[in-house]
């Protein structure tokens, strides 16, 4: 399993960058078998300037450029922002931007496990008000569980308990995606371009 880590924290230390790596280890564990996991980890605010100039003349440089390879060939991500205006961070936005410009498709298909962190629990809603919605605009597949962390869940009961639930989806939901066995040839489309639900259906179920 190639697991990529996507961190948009801008301190150091980082609460950002803290619980993305609690996430990656919880993933790796869940694993099997975890001594053949490969993580790395994108640390966005070294991408600042890099990004910024993908936007004025349309390449990301070379840095920029191996992150996106890294995250479009791996089997499953994790992407933590720092909670900015109740929202993700313009530069963990911009990173993805970025991404989609140089390729479209670079998620389509791909387990994304999603979390943020911020002063308050008030804004917990971000995972699903803006997080969810942009991977699924992306065209990944969103686990079920995101993980927030407010400043006070730090050392609380809870937190450890959603940190492994949502690993444990991530890690599942890689291991299964491996098991589909695609079919040499495609389900064939009506008069209309149109492939029946059935077929469609058929197509990703797994093999015996």
């Amino acid at each position: 399993m190639k697991l990529v880590v996507v961190s948009a924290g801008l301190g150091v230390p980082s609460s950002t960058r803290l619980l993305a790596d609690r996430l990656a280890a919880a993933t790796v564990a869940a694993g099997a078998p975890p001594a053949s996991a490969e993580v790395q980890v994108v640390e966005v605010r070294d991408l600042a300037v890099e990004i910024a100039h993908t936007f004025t003349n349309g390449f990301p440089g070379r840095n920029l450029s191996a992150a996106f390879d890294a995250v479009a060939a791996a089997d499953g991500l994790i992407v933590v922002t720092p909670v900015f205006s109740a929202s993700y961070s313009g530069l963990f936005k911009s990173f993805f931007d970025a991404l989609s410009v140089t390729d479209a498709d670079a998620l389509a298909g791909k387990p994304v496990l999603i979390g943020a962190t911020g002063g308050t629990a008030r804004h917990s809603l971000v995972l699903d008000h803006a997080l969810r919605p942009l991977f699924a605009h992306l065209k990944a597949v969103v686990v079920p569980t995101g993980v927030y962390a407010a400043s006070e869940d730090w050392g609380a009961e809870g937190l450890g308990g959603r940190i492994e639930r949502a690993a444990g989806e991530l890690a599942a939901l890689t291991a299964g995606l491996s098991t589909v066995v695609k079919p040499a040839v495609k389900p064939a489309a009506d008069a209309d371009g149109i492939v029946p639900f059935e077929e469609r259906l058929a197509a990703l179920r797994p093999a015996g």
